[in-house]
Formats: C-alpha cells, structure tokens, sequence
C-alpha cells in the first residue's frame, strides 16, 4: 500500500476514491479512461465553485500516485441521496407500507434548492456548456447524421446564458450532512443555461435504469414515484427562480442525445433514450 492511501471508499466509471493521509480527506484516482487534463479541468471546476461559496468538498491538491493521477479532496461524512433512497425502499418493502406516491423519497426538493444556488452564480473561465452538448451528440454512435443534425439545429436555437452549471445532478452526487447538501463531481461543469442541468435531471429520472446490485425494491418505488419527484423538483426550483417545467421542456432533446454517450447508463437506458429522441424528431 503506497503511503498516504488508505481504504477504498467509492468507484465510478473514471475514478476510484480512497481515504488519504489521516481520514481527513480522499483521493479521486483516475481509471485509464481519464486522462490528465480531465482531473486537471475537475480540478479547476471544484476551485471556483468552493470561491463562490458553494457547497463543495474543499480542493487541495493534485498529485500521482503509481503512476495514476489523482486529485485529493476534503473528506466530506455524509449520505448519498441514492443511498438514502435504498434504505428507505428497503424499509418501505420490509414494512409493507404502501407507496405515498407524492412523498419526496428521493429528496427532489433539496436537489432543486442545490441546484438554484448553483446556477445563482456567474463564472469566468469555464467550459461553453453548449460545445460540450454539441461535441457530445456528434459522438453518439446511436444516432445517425441526420438525427444528430436535426438535434443541434433544435439546440442552435434554444436561449444562450452565462450561468453556472453542474452537468450531472445525479442523486450519488449529492451528500446530505446534518441536514445540509454538499455536491461533488464537477468534471462536468460549465457555464451555460440552468435549464439543461434541469433537463438533465428530469431524463436520468424519468429514464434511469437502476443497476442491478442495487435492491429490487428501489427499482419498484422509483418506477411508482418518476414523475411525482420531476414534479417536486420542477416546483421547487420554479418557486425559487422562475423557471418552469415550460422551460426545461425544449432542452430535453439534446441533453437526452448527449447522454447517449455517458459512461455506467445501461443499453436499456439507451434505447429508452433513443426512442424519445426520434419521437421528439417526429422520426418513428
């Protein structure tokens, strides 16, 4: 074991997290799908987000180790929101408790609340939300170049904002702590317009499949419960800025079309995805 690095804590498909030096903090390590100038870019995305006084785990360094590059983080003791959310499909199922399909079991209204502060700031240096998008949909390998033109020509004449923008609100990333939510994962974030990061949000509920390690009974309240919490968290965030669901609707489109080549969604997802994107291209 090298110094410094203790247990392994987390994985997902770029990284591995390990504790680091006495607990206090941990290290992201890059899998070999990740290369140096993406942490690089994590890095800076976390840095600005903490300056504008973000709920963030705190950067501190980044460094190699063995040959892997890695970024060191303050160690944050909370719950992911998904985790919190199997617990109580679990507990819902061994009680046999009905499912109360308009209670918020996936904290959509904390995620909405998050979110607002985010996007309430305007950042310098940052990646264009809107290449991104555009960079994305032209390597989905699902689509064809028609279907991929049609989707950045519908993107090409949505609104431009300055805003800043998380880009995957996904509810592992989200730790509750005493109440209050911390975010992690900001090798996503840009600046652009809040209502992709909205959209984002209402295609991985609305079209999420759960992996299969996780209990069989999130799978059932997620799929009893997928548009009341998009409805939680479209009322939430409009009651603090404005914004409606009316809003999101338009950047649907692309945002499921770039999410065709995100890393750890399921071929299932996929499909799902594809058929709503030649829906809404009035394809099929």
């Amino acid at each position: 074991m090298v110094q410094g690095i203790g247990n392994k804590i987390g994985e997902g498909g770029c990284a591995e997290v390990f504790e680091w030096e006495d607990g206090s903090k941990i290290i992201k390590l890059a899998k070999p799908n990740t290369i140096p100038a993406a942490l690089q870019a994590e890095l800076h995305h976390c840095q600005t987000a903490w300056a504008c006084g973000l709920p963030v785990p705190r950067t501190y360094d980044l460094v190699v180790v063995e040959g892997r590059s890695g970024i060191v983080f303050e160690r944050i003791y909370g719950d992911p929101i998904i985790k919190r959310f199997v617990e109580r499909a679990v507990e819902q199922s061994r009680t046999q408790q009905p499912i109360d399909i308009m209670k918020d079991y996936i904290e959509a209204k904390i995620t909405a609340k998050l979110f607002h502060q985010i996007h309430s700031h305007a950042v310098a240096r940052m990646p264009s939300q809107r290449e991104n998008i555009k960079n994305d949909i032209n390597r989905a390998q699902y689509l064809t170049d028609a279907e991929k033109a049609a989707v950045i020509a519908e993107l090409d004449g949505l609104p431009i904002k300055l805003q800043l923008c998380h880009g995957d609100p996904n509810p592992g990333n989200i730790l509750v702590r005493d109440n209050d939510a911390v975010i992690i994962d900001w090798n996503n974030a840009s600046t652009g317009n809040p209502e992709a990061d909205l959209a984002e949000y209402v295609v991985m509920i609305r079209y999420a499949i759960l992996p299969p390690h996780l209990p069989s009974e999130a799978s059932v309240l997620l799929d009893a419960t997928r548009e009341t919490c998009i409805n939680l968290f479209m009322e939430e965030y409009e009651r603090l800025s404005g914004i409606r669901y009316a809003d999101v609707e338009p950047w649907i489109l692309p945002v499921a079309a770039r999410k065709l080549v995100a890393d750890g969604i399921s071929e299932e997802e996929k499909r799902l995805l594809i058929n709503e994107i030649r829906r809404r291209l009035h394809i099929c």
